[in-house]
């Protein structure tokens, strides 16, 4: 099992951080993070439930990452392992995750698969999303998997969409002149684009667009 133990900061203050593999004794918790991190008018439906974050735990417990700081748990990171063929990279969050539900999880899948990251937003400062992520690639080279893959919303897109295609805004966030939220993100966290995938997920912000991102395994 997975456990980390580093330091963030608030301002000059080191405050201690543990990335650890989440339990059934975080739901409760996990289920806050969600309601934080999407709040109304997204829809409540769509927040993790029970069952899904039991499937994650039962099914890839590897893959079932969150964040504390100070003790109070403010972040999760999922994922599932599938088998992923880049000649057919189409496909939408629905299909590839189960809707969250993991089921199709595949024990010696080629590819990890992110699921979810959530981070409460008044500890979004700490950096704990690049923490997250650069611990599920140890997720990744431990378990000896080819990559980690997964689709990022380009949540900026609505804001150039009657001027810009979305493989446009794509190539201008790839060069630098313009940023998305969560597309530059991902860049920083050392993530780099497959393939951009429509009808990915419904989503006003993206237009339903995904970039395909992945991180390549450096032993494989």
């Amino acid at each position: 099992m997975y456990k980390k133990e580093f330091y963030v900061f608030e301002g000059s203050i080191p405050k201690k951080a543990i990335i650890r593999n989440y339990t059934t004794d975080d739901f409760e918790d996990l289920i806050r993070i969600q309601q934080e991190t999407f709040p109304p008018p997204f829809p409540s439906e769509l927040w993790w439930n029970k069952n899904q974050l039991s499937n994650h735990i039962e099914l890839f417990p590897e893959g079932a990452l969150c964040v504390e700081v100070d003790g109070v748990l403010c972040g999760s990171m999922t994922g599932l392992r599938v088998d992923y063929a880049p000649q057919q990279p189409n496909h939408t969050w629905v299909e590839i995750t189960d809707n969250g539900y993991i089921t199709n999880h595949s024990a010696t899948g080629n590819t990890l698969y992110i699921v979810d990251i959530s981070i409460s937003p008044k500890y979004r400062s700490y950096g704990l999303g690049k923490w997250l992520m650069q611990s599920m690639y140890e997720v990744v080279v431990y378990l000896g998997i080819e990559r980690l893959l997964g689709g990022g919303r380009i949540s900026g897109y609505h804001r150039y969409a009657e001027t810009l295609t979305a493989q446009q805004y794509v190539n201008q966030v790839l060069i630098g002149k313009l940023k998305d939220p969560v597309i530059t993100f991902l860049l920083r966290c050392g993530r780099t684009p497959v393939h951009l995938v429509a009808d990915y997920l419904e989503d006003n912000e993206s237009s339903n667009y995904a970039l395909l991102m992945e991180w390549k395994n450096p032993f494989k």
